[in-house]
């Protein structure tokens, strides 16, 4: 089984934080992950500076970035706009996101939920007459932070709308970090059940982003979501702490005899260069590269 993991640290993981990286050094950054083997980086968000100012600056960051082969760079849009934003900056792959709930999709795009699967139309549209690789992201899957719980079947619902035009994959978020594994299995069950590729990105609010990580990849998706150091959380969300740290789910994934291609090792370093870029000491649950047994990124049944 091959499992994609996508590093958000640079888009997500920097969102949230009081200090804000200039373009260069985010552009450092997702070279950093890149070396370190990660396959796709999310490096940016196509927003308005005013909305998000961590984010100033995303076409300068693209351009900086030193492209690899067989590497993916990312960027996230939230409407048309921001998808032409992209495009003209040459990322490899856009992101698409949108929330569940009205009272989300107005707070965090100033849109409706049915607005919002309508521009996912557009944009995959668009994206196919390009051949750009887009993903489409259901914000607040599992609970909203105005609405309350989500049902799985609200959002299955939701996705077979978004299906009408289908992009490469589909991935339901745990924006605030209330979701548990039965709900993440049976989402993802019923994702691959419409024949979309299926991926998590989870958050540890209330420390079940890898609980949930792996419950997702026993259900059978092959693309998850983390960020370096385990920075992160939504802006617009109150109380959303950060993702899962992409070293921990990494560990994870090797002791559980998935390979990703990541060196663990050097991952470690790239956050303890990002601590001391943001001067505070990052909350990955593990500090020492000496304490991976699998830091070659190989799964440990092939050692």
């Amino acid at each position: 089984m091959t499992v994609t993991v996508c590093d958000v640290g640079p888009r997500d993981g920097l969102q949230n934080e009081s200090v804000t990286l200039p373009p260069s050094v985010r552009a450092e950054l997702c070279d950093r992950l890149f070396a370190a083997g990660v396959a796709v980086v999310e490096a940016v968000s196509f927003v308005h500076p005013r909305l998000v100012p961590q984010m100033a600056g995303a076409e300068e960051v693209v351009a900086a970035v030193r492209r690899r082969e067989g590497r993916t760079l990312a960027g996230l849009v939230l409407n048309e706009r921001g998808f032409e934003r992209a495009l003209a900056a040459g990322v490899d792959e856009v992101h698409y996101a949108f929330p569940v709930t009205d009272a989300f999709a107005r707070r965090n795009q100033n849109t409706t939920v049915e607005d919002a699967v309508a521009t996912a139309h557009r944009l995959v549209g668009r994206a196919r007459e390009v051949s750009l690789p887009i993903t489409v992201t259901l914000s607040v899957a599992f609970g909203c932070p105005f609405e309350g719980a989500v049902e799985p079947g609200r959002v299955l619902r939701l996705a077979e709308e978004v299906l009408r035009v289908p992009p490469d994959a589909l991935v339901v978020a745990d924006t605030i970090g209330v979701g548990v594994p039965a709900q993440v299995r049976e989402l993802v069950r019923g994702l691959l059940q419409m024949g979309i590729r299926a991926g998590g990105h989870f958050h540890n609010t209330r420390n079940t982003g890898l609980a949930n990580a792996l419950a997702a990849l026993e259900a059978g998706a092959t693309l998850l979501d983390a960020s370096v150091g385990g920075t992160g959380g939504c802006p617009f969300a109150p109380r959303a702490t950060g993702n899962v740290p992409t070293e921990d789910l990494v560990y994870l994934l090797h002791g559980q005899g998935v390979p990703t291609g990541i060196d663990l090792g050097a991952l470690m370093e790239v956050s303890r260069w990002l601590g001391t870029r943001l001067g505070r000491e990052l909350p990955a649950m593990v500090t020492r590269a000496g304490d991976f047994p699998a830091v070659s990124g190989r799964g440990l049944s092939e050692r």
